[in-house]
């Protein structure tokens, strides 16, 4: 995938998100709270500023525009914003505050969030500032974004209307699809967009269910119609989380698409990736059905990340290779943020390697082993070209996909990376594991990457191995058998 000259412009209800990370060891004695001992704090764009950041590491063209504040968090915005390359067309009010949300997390969850905010439609004066900047970078932009969090800059006023339906209407009379990111029941602001992509809760208000209701397949797709007649929608796309997504058109049977998801970590931001990459593929030309296919593949990375993680090209073109059938299968980059994440929670890394060629009782004892170990296992898995230099011409058996496949379903595994160096040094080095693993045929002395683990403070440890397993014998005896 590849997004070299494709421009989006996104509209709305920007936000500074900001992190409180730390570790929590004891309640406090002045109230039943947990104490959290503050280890780092960091800050990105949040909400529709979110979107914009999406589709920046997406490698896009980004035009961002909404309402912010003239304070400390609108200006670490700003910062924020050209440090990602989005053309800032934000209108600075001096009648609000940015809104901001503070997220403390500890171990890797969530303990508290704090919203700074101010509901309201913008003033006449900044409306009219908006819509200039919107019809500054319309003419350029392949989709336009408007992404709704409620907080006023899409919010319809009774004197100066809003700033949907100008949009949608000068967007359409350029050609311009517009996707809409919807925020409560009320859509009638949204009405002529080429797609609204709700989640299951607001797709229930839209329809006016009751909580708890679940319509059932066929009953969904009857309101989904309704809705698109009611609004003048081309179509929806409703996210079902773990259920993956369903895109609603008419004329055309509804298209389920499964979720494609690693190991979800945080929901946060999953939404904005969507819309970002949807977006993306549609300015690029791609159908509506390949696009959603594609983001639904980007939230399934961008569920594996802590936080408003945006997801970057070179992660999805890696999903969309894996195209879902091994999740654990890494590369470089990503591995890293995992590690990241795994290690924020006090998660101890555990590391071996091989080429694990036919699966065999010795292999699923070594995992094992690694499992007991602690409390994630990463395996490196040499890659076809370092098994040929290794093994010689015949080897491996098996290709590298089909080997990181099955690795990936034994369990406690929790990721998988290729190296097609000779050694898994430079990997270890990366990955710093706290326990590196290797069979007992190699004396601490003799492993690739001890020395390194043990100047760290890491641990080297000498698996037990099964007597009469090995690989190369398994592909004699079929070698024999075979003459």
């Amino acid at each position: 995938m590849d997004f070299t000259g494709v421009r989006v412009l996104v509209v709305g209800d920007v936000m500074l998100d900001h992190y409180i990370a730390g570790q929590v060891r004891r309640i406090s004695p002045e109230a039943p709270v947990p104490v959290a001992c503050v280890r780092k704090r960091w800050t990105a764009p949040g909400g529709a500023a979110n979107v914009a950041r999406n589709l920046a590491r997406l490698g896009l063209q980004v035009a961002l525009t909404g309402l912010a504040g003239r304070d400390e968090a609108g200006e670490s915005l700003r910062r924020e914003l050209a440090a990602e390359g989005i053309d800032d067309g934000l209108v600075y009010s001096a009648a609000r505050s940015t809104t901001r949300k503070t997220r403390i997390i500890a171990q890797g969850q969530q303990l508290l969030r704090l919203d700074e905010e101010v509901i309201a439609p913008p003033r006449p004066e900044e409306s009219a500032a908006l819509r200039g900047k919107i019809l500054e970078f319309l003419p350029a932009c392949g989709a336009v974004v408007l992404s709704d969090y409620g907080k006023g800059v899409l919010l319809d006023d009774a004197e100066n209307g809003g700033l949907c339906a100008p949009v949608i209407t000068a967007a359409r009379e350029r050609g311009i699809p517009v996707l809409v990111d919807p925020k409560g029941g009320q859509w009638r602001r949204y009405a002529g967009a080429q797609c609204v992509t709700p989640n299951s809760v607001e797709f229930a208000l839209a329809c006016g269910l009751e909580s708890g209701d679940a319509p059932d397949q066929r009953e969904r797709e009857t309101l989904a119609g309704r809705l698109r007649e009611s609004y003048g929608l081309e179509r929806i796309l409703l996210t079902r989380g773990a259920k993956g997504m369903a895109l609603f058109a008419g004329g055309e049977p509804p298209c389920y698409i499964r979720a494609a998801v690693r190991e979800v970590a945080d929901v946060s931001g999953a939404g904005d990736t969507v819309i970002a990459t949807l977006a993306a593929c549609v300015a690029k030309g791609l159908d509506w059905k390949e696009s959603a296919r594609v983001a639904n593949t980007a939230a399934g990375v961008a569920v594996g990340k802590m936080g408003t993680a945006p997801v970057s090209l070179a992660e999805l073109n890696q999903a969309l290779r894996e195209n879902a059938d091994n999740p654990k299968l890494y590369g470089g980059s990503a591995l890293l943020e995992k590690l990241e994440e795994w290690r924020c929670r006090n998660e101890s890394i555990v590391f071996t390697n091989g080429c694990f060629d036919l699966l065999h009782p010795g292999h699923i004892s070594l995992i094992r082993q690694c499992v007991a170990l602690g409390d994630r296992l990463v395996v490196g898995l040499n890659s076809d070209a370092s098994v040929r230099r290794l093994k010689g011409p015949g080897r491996p058996v098996q290709n590298e996909q089909s080997r990181a496949l099955l690795l990936a379903a034994l369990q406690g595994v929790d990721a998988v990376i290729l190296f097609d160096e000779d050694t898994p040094l430079e990997l270890i080095r990366q990955v710093r594991p706290d326990v590196l693993v290797k069979g007992s045929d190699y004396t601490v002395e003799t492993v690739v990457g001890a020395d390194l683990v043990r100047e760290y403070g890491g641990r080297v440890h000498l698996a037990h191995l099964v007597d009469g397993c090995s690989t190369t014998n398994l592909v004699r005896r079929m070698g024999a058998e075979k003459a």
